[in-house]
């Protein structure tokens, strides 16, 4: 979907496509059909943006053969859809049965990241719609942060220049932009936007900054408005935003706070948890909270993308007031802060079984119920919807 900032930016909100399966070119094709067009459809609107996801195997082929990019943007315009931003964060397998620390690598001292992270960029300048001022990548912030070295550190520089170089080799052969932005996770190198700063001084910020996902940002205890004056004073833009809410207990130390939060504890993804503090109190996993690594005694967030629009079970709430605060500092004042916005509900395959879609039918109408809510919020920041 379009919208138009009252600055003129046009704004454009699309739904990341890693929450359905597929690792080649014929799985993307299918997942169109199958979960996009329906959601489109639901929504009652001519154009629908897509974050797409390309795995690995799939970002290489589609780089080495315009004939199967030709019919990718063939396939999107025949259903009302469009892509401005993609998700290069997962690099392969993100619906295997065990993903966790996996999905952090390979990172960004690897040769892996940087020549997929290309491939999605010469990708994308195919499939940016003519009037898009650039596209958009998002990926991992340079790694796991353990085991994470100074010899690392200096490697991962090295190879993000070298995709700067790259970015700018295919502008100049293309004409057309496009910026990667690394995403603050928790317990990664890059886990907050101070660490943002600090590991992306020097960088070619014209086409190297930061894609600010606001379950992340809640999950740390960063507030908004305070994390964008951190980007600016590092000459950092917010390349894309992701519009996601993270899982909240007020009380962690309440039983049936615990009994909640234990169904949301599940084998695929890692849902690192932080309890409030000065620093915030951390543990990689939901599991190890529960057991006891925490202790409970101020509200945990919790890193598992809970669906926008709807509240869990109480005594469980979301980071929902935390994601409306995130884009009215990105996109309620008198400039656009950024041009991307991406739904990311990731997890609607592992949430509890009495809140899971059941489906395709019932999560297309989860997706475009989750586009709606950000639609109606970026209106009431003061955005317009615009023509496709």
């Amino acid at each position: 979907m379009r919208l138009l900032h009252p600055d003129g930016t046009l704004v454009h909100l699309a739904y990341c496509t890693n929450v359905h399966p597929a690792e080649d070119l014929d799985g993307v094709l299918a997942q169109l059909a199958a979960h996009a067009e329906p959601v489109r459809e639901r929504l009652g609107v001519p154009v629908l943006g897509l974050g797409l996801w390309l795995a690995r195997d799939a970002a290489a082929a589609l780089a080495a053969d315009g004939g199967a990019v030709g019919r990718l943007r063939r396939e999107l315009d025949a259903r009302g859809l469009e892509v401005v931003t993609l998700n290069g964060f997962p690099y392969r397998g993100f619906h295997d049965p065990v993903v966790k620390h996996a999905v952090y690598r390979p990172d960004w001292t690897t040769r892996d990241r940087l020549h997929y992270t290309l491939d999605l960029a010469r990708v994308l300048a195919a499939l940016l719609p003519g009037d898009a001022a650039h596209g958009s990548v998002s990926t991992v912030p340079l790694g796991w942060r353990t085991p994470w070295t100074a010899g690392q550190a200096d490697e991962a520089a090295r190879t993000l220049d070298e995709l700067a170089a790259g970015l700018a080799a295919l502008e100049s052969e293309t004409g057309r932009t496009v910026r990667v932005g690394l995403e603050p996770e928790p317990g990664c190198v890059v886990e907050t936007t101070a660490q943002a700063a600090r590991h992306l001084a020097g960088m070619d910020t014209e086409r190297i900054g930061v894609c600010l996902d606001a379950c992340h940002l809640a999950v740390a205890f960063e507030e908004p408005t305070a994390a964008l004056a951190r980007l600016d004073a590092a000459g950092l833009r917010v390349v894309k935003a992701q519009a996601s809410c993270a899982l909240q207990a007020a009380d962690p130390s309440d039983r049936a706070a615990r009994d909640a939060l234990a169904a949301f504890a599940e084998p695929r993804f890692l849902h690192q948890v932080r309890e409030r503090g000065a620093p915030p109190l951390a543990v990689d996993d939901l599991d190890a909270a529960l057991a006891g690594e925490l202790p409970g005694q101020d509200p945990w967030r919790v890193h598992f993308h809970v669906p926008l629009h709807a509240d869990p079970e109480p005594p469980l709430t979301t980071t929902r007031p935390e994601l409306e605060a995130t884009l009215g500092a990105l996109l309620g004042g008198d400039t656009a802060r950024t041009a991307h916005v991406e739904a990311e509900t990731y997890t609607w395959g592992v949430l509890p079984e009495d809140r899971r879609p059941r489906g395709p039918g019932a999560l297309a109408d989860g997706i475009a119920a989750e586009l709606a809510f950000t639609r109606d919020l970026l209106i009431s920041l003061g955005l317009k919807e615009a023509a496709a």
